[in-house]
């Protein structure tokens, strides 16, 4: 069976974590899949999975595997992309992710105007709250918002946000606005967890940082579920500018604090080098960063 053939099998079992969907997403059957996966490992006489019947896992062999199996591939993808032409070059699939919100509102745009551009190219779109481990994962591109802390990914800063504390109109005119972050203590608080871990909110007071351990009268698992609840009324909440921009602007949540707020967060557009040397990803980068740092959303 073609060795290239037999790569593409392990690295989509590796990635979707499952042999049936692996199938899927291949146009195989099951069977198929575990004889491609049998070969492979009787060709290098090693095992790559593991499999039970509730997960897949790969071995530290298998882990080794993968990211030669990923560099080799994309290599393969690049050749034929070169070999047709400048002009057919930009086709195939990405595979792309970005926090929920700040996808579906800077994100998807870009996408639907790659789309359109390059008719035959296809993307998965990952909009998740938490951060997603490219190579892990098979990411080509992703959107981070905050500070680096990944080694050896290319990283393209295209904007900034703030972390902001809202309320809607009407919670203030009943409980009050706080003019210090000390008098959050007797404020109903709305945690977003993505957003807050340890229930701890981050300000500065008189030119130090001022990190509060709140006690939150409501923690939901998403920051849209918590503008939800800012705007229904059920308290303050910290969330980042972009994500109730719209709110703002339409008078359904105020600002609190602003003289409290800490620096602003960078946005970076993050991917591996290696995926993004490919003239598909090369194409989506330059596009989103050139819209993004347009955005007036993001100055």
């Amino acid at each position: 069976m073609d060795r290239a053939h037999l790569m593409t099998v392990f690295l989509t079992v590796a990635e979707a974590r499952n042999f049936a969907a692996a199938a899927r997403r291949l146009g195989m059957s099951a069977p198929a899949v575990t004889r491609a996966i049998a070969s492979l490992e009787e060709h290098l006489g090693v095992k790559l999975i593991l499999r039970t019947t509730r997960s897949v896992r790969l071995t530290d062999v298998g882990h080794r595997y993968l990211e030669d199996v990923r560099v080799i591939l994309a290599k393969l993808a690049d050749a034929a992309e070169a070999a047709r032409g400048v002009n057919s070059a930009v086709q195939g699939h990405l595979n792309i992710t970005a926090p929920a919100l700040f996808g579906i509102s800077h994100v998807m745009p870009c996408i639907d105007a790659y789309l359109e551009q390059f008719p035959r190219m296809s993307i998965s779109g990952y909009f998740l709250d938490r951060i997603v481990d490219l190579r892990e994962e098979g990411m080509d591109v992703a959107i981070r918002i905050g500070f680096l802390p990944d080694a050896g990914l290319e990283a393209i800063r295209v904007g900034q946000v703030r972390r902001v504390l809202c309320a809607s109109p009407g919670y203030l005119k009943a409980h009050g606005t706080p003019r210090d972050p000390s008098e959050l203590e007797r404020h109903a608080v709305v945690m977003a967890a993505p957003l807050s871990p340890g229930n701890e909110w981050k300000f500065r007071s008189d030119g130090t940082r001022l990190a509060l351990r709140l006690a939150p009268r409501l923690i939901v698992g998403t920051n849209d579920a918590a503008v939800e609840a800012a705007v229904l009324g059920s308290g303050i909440t910290q969330l980042l500018s972009y994500q109730v921009a719209a709110h703002l602007d339409a008078g359904r949540l105020e600002i609190v604090l602003p003289d409290h707020e800490e620096p602003p967060w960078p946005i970076h557009v993050v991917y591996e080098k290696e995926r993004g040397e490919s003239p598909r990803a090369r194409a989506f980068i330059d596009l989103l960063v050139r819209r993004l740092r347009g955005s007036k959303a993001l100055d």
